[in-house]
């Protein structure tokens, strides 16, 4: 009963912290070129988002194993509350960065160490909670993009930032009223060792997946285009207005949890690499075509790569969480996040630093391409595994 209310209790706060976090984000690359009058810092929305929460990953993993994940989940989201209020008071791109720095640190817990404390509860059904866990937080990233649609006074002003300021403290309080810390539940009664970094980084290299790694940080950089350049590429490129931007990230979130939810599962019963595979297939398609179309089939192209994104994220972060005990799933699922925020740092930068002179079709078949590149590492690693297993 403890596990299940702890687990529900999760799904509520990631779904209200992130409903706040949709009502902003559609906002940020429309904010950032209406200051600046060109799309040339849109990509620093992610990177400055990226820097902190890539270099703060495995100390907060390291704290969540040693101490739990209780306090740090409800730090984090109580550090997005106060940082909706500095959004609201910016005035300028470099307040807005700046914030976007902090938001970067506030939000390391409820990416990271919500799907560790649950692989902890649940390790017979990881990939599940974990898809559940990533559809609730993704559910709530689409109900704030859509609120705007709703309510278009939200699309103006700074209610929205006032708004996500207040999801992140009913969050907070949800944690501390309801979740037990899976050290206390997991380990009750028990003398419990905690690995030191090295035997962290050991157990990350008995993996040697390097394939793995650089697929995560594909996603991350896929992932931070579609919050990022996709957005002003649909506002610069397409004419589409802030109203289709809103639309893209709706069916961006939608997709994300859809195909998260069924991946979760899938992945259990038939095998993570398959699911990544397939994930990234659909990743590369969308990505590759929705520059050739206009109107809906934009979006329905994009609909399907932020599908195969899905897919892949729920199964190789389950990987991950297949590689260690107990004691460490808080660093696992930090390095995860070390990964994916690599490339949500270099990418979008990258691709609008490309999309100037050689034109953004053209970019994003490149990426596309990379991608079925990672595909085909990842095939041939599979293959190669399966080939020793049966020599042996």
């Amino acid at each position: 009963m403890r596990k299940t209310t702890s687990s529900c209790a999760l799904y509520l706060a990631a779904f209200v912290q992130m409903l706040g976090v949709g009502l902003i984000v559609s906002l940020l690359p429309g904010r950032v070129i209406s200051l600046s009058g060109s799309m040339d810092d849109v990509g620093f929305i992610a990177s400055f988002f990226a820097i902190p929460f890539v270099v703060l990953q495995i100390p907060a993993g390291r704290l969540s194993d040693r101490f739990g994940c209780r306090l740090l989940l409800a730090a984090g989201c109580m550090l997005a509350g106060f940082t909706g209020l500095l959004y609201y008071s910016a005035r300028s791109i470099l307040e807005i960065l700046a914030a976007r720095a902090i938001q970067g640190i506030a939000e390391i817990p409820a990416w990271a160490l919500g799907p560790a404390l649950l692989s902890t509860l649940f390790p017979d059904v990881r990939g599940e909670v974990i898809g559940r866990y990533n559809a609730s937080f993704h559910l709530g990233l689409m109900a704030g993009s859509l609120a705007p649609v709703l309510a278009p006074s939200l699309r103006t002003g700074n209610t929205a930032f006032l708004l996500y300021s207040v999801a992140g403290f009913f969050s907070a309080a949800v944690i501390l009223a309801f979740v037990r810390d899976p050290a206390q539940i997991a380990c009750e009664g028990k003398n419990v060792s905690f690995q030191d970094f090295r035997s962290v980084l050991s157990s990350i290299y008995r993996i040697r997946r390097p394939e793995l790694y650089a697929g995560i940080c594909l996603y991350g950089g896929a992932y931070g285009a579609f919050l990022t350049v996709v957005p002003g590429v649909l506002l610069g490129e397409k004419n589409f207005g802030q109203g289709g931007v809103t639309i893209l990230f709706a069916l961006f979130y939608v997709a994300v949890s859809f195909s998260q939810d069924i991946a979760g599962r899938f992945s259990d019963k038939k095998g993570r690499t398959h699911a990544m595979i397939t994930g990234l297939v659909l990743a590369a398609g969308g990505m590759a075509t929705f520059m050739l179309f206009s109107g809906t089939m934009v979006f329905l192209a994009l609909f399907a790569a932020s599908c195969g994104l899905g897919v892949f994220c729920v199964a190789s972060l389950a990987l991950l969480g297949d590689s260690a005990p107990a004691s460490m799933k808080g660093v696992v699922s930090a390095i995860f996040y070390v990964f994916w925020g690599a490339g949500f740092f270099l990418l979008p930068p990258l691709l609008t630093w490309l999309g100037r002179p050689i034109g953004y079709s053209t970019t994003f078949f490149l990426f596309s391409t990379v991608m079925i590149v990672e595909t085909a590492m990842l095939y041939r690693g599979e293959s190669s595994r399966s080939g020793r297993n049966i020599k042996c």
